[in-house]
């Protein structure tokens, strides 16, 4: 059986601060959602100090000045290109890639002639050198396996970073998966584990050796692969390509309360332009489009209105001028004033390959290859000089309705200013 691998970077956010913040390494790090929220990423050392994923940092103030705790703004741009550049180091490992998630990777090892710790440790050296990311590398022969293996490697120094489930002996493997969590599984949620801990499964070693069939049948089909891949049967493939998204949504809470048309009308048609270039990215075209804009429910004291309406798109299109045009029409039929509004979000929905839809004979609209050639254009500006650098006029120029990001790092890879400079 042809094993596989999985390559996580260690916290990755906070691990891409560091790499251009060396004075970070070893301090308090974390990272916050939209808007300053809450934690979203948290180093080792805050970790420690009991800080929990998802708490609210203006509750932390008193901990931020006793443990002088490093707080960062999400740096999307930065995260995405490091992710890039991580995952096409990993493509030179292997020709069988299937990228998980923005910071981990399987890679299929079908093929490989040499000892499969060293080679992770290759993989750990390479990416450490060639981007300054730290990566535990995980090997099985099956990718929840893999996944459990990564997990070890992360978790247990005895390892180096680096854990082949198969060069562990069969007595050492049941007495991991006995110490170990059903959380620590590939796929099994809370709600899951609090399920199969009521049946008297406790830990991986017990779901293991559960059958197959009940499993599936008490629980679904889902599980029952998982159960089967524990026990080293394949049964989850590696997926070559991703799959197309069914529908894209952008949307984002506010860094202070919006009290007009005029500004929501701004953040409507900079989602509706984002979510319009998403759609050209994966080469597909939209039927449908919706609106919605809300309060702070976190404010109950506060006028509460919430108001989404979703139409057609006729005909269907890629197009931002054409999907902004029927975003701002919708706005002002769901908009009400005399509230403070906390959030807005465009979805596009209906999502098709673009070279399936059939054109209408008889239509008036805008030339489609003249459109195409602009949005084109459009892409290639911001792609080159930085998201919003070209836009719709209808998306304003001060935006001061724009996200709180206080603790903001430099854009370092992909903004000129922003390039480090080495002295």
């Amino acid at each position: 059986m042809s094993p596989f691998a999985l390559v996580d970077v260690n916290n990755f956010y906070v691990s891409c601060q560091r790499v251009f913040e060396p004075k970070l390494e070893g301090k308090p790090v974390l990272v916050l959602s939209n808007n300053d929220g809450c934690a979203i990423a948290r180093s080792a050392e805050v970790k420690a100090l009991g800080v929990k994923m998802g708490a609210p940092w203006h509750q932390m103030q008193d901990l931020v000045r006793q443990h002088s705790i490093i707080a960062r703004s999400s740096n999307c741009a930065l995260y995405a290109d490091m992710s890039t550049r991580v995952m096409t180091i990993l493509r030179q490992f292997s020709p069988h890639q299937e990228v998980y998630s923005i910071d981990e990777c399987f890679l299929g090892l079908r093929g490989i002639q040499r000892d499969l710790i060293d080679y992770g440790q290759e993989i750990r050296g390479t990416v450490k050198q060639w981007t300054g990311l730290p990566v535990c590398v995980g090997i099985g022969p099956t990718k929840t396996l893999a996944k459990l293996a990564n997990h070890l490697a992360k978790k247990r120094p005895e390892f180096n970073s680096v854990c082949d489930w198969q060069r562990i002996d069969r007595q050492r493997q049941q007495a991991l998966m006995a110490e170990l969590a059903l959380n620590d599984v590939w796929g099994v949620g809370p709600r899951i584990a609090a399920r199969l801990q009521t049946d008297g499964i406790h830990n991986v070693a017990t779901l293991a050796a559960c059958d197959p069939e009940t499993i599936r049948q008490r629980y679904s089909v889902v599980l029952q692969r998982t159960v089967l891949e524990l026990r080293g049967v394949l049964a989850i493939e590696l997926a070559q390509e991703s799959e197309d998204k069914q529908q894209i949504c952008c949307a984002r809470s506010f860094g202070h309360p919006v009290y007009s048309l005029e500004a929501m009308g701004e953040a409507v048609s900079v989602y509706a332009a984002r979510a319009a270039e998403k759609l050209r990215r994966q080469h597909s075209i939209a039927s449908g489009i919706s609106v919605f804009i809300q309060t702070n429910p976190f404010k109950p004291n506060e006028p509460q209105y919430n108001q989404h309406v979703a139409i057609a798109l006729d005909p269907e299109s890629d197009d931002t001028l054409q999907i902004t045009r029927y975003a701002l029409w919708i706005l002002k039929r769901i908009y009400r004033p005399g509230f403070a509004y906390a959030k807005a979000g465009v979805m596009l929905t209906g999502l098709q390959p673009r070279g399936t839809v059939q054109r209408h004979l008889f239509r008036t609209d805008p030339d489609p290859l003249t459109r195409a050639a602009l949005n084109e254009t459009m892409d290639r500006i911001n792609a080159r000089w930085g998201r919003g650098t070209m836009r719709t006029a209808s998306a304003g120029t001060t935006q001061d309705w724009k996200m709180r990001q206080n603790h903001l790092s430099p854009a370092w890879t992909t903004r000129w200013p922003d390039i480090p400079v080495a002295r």
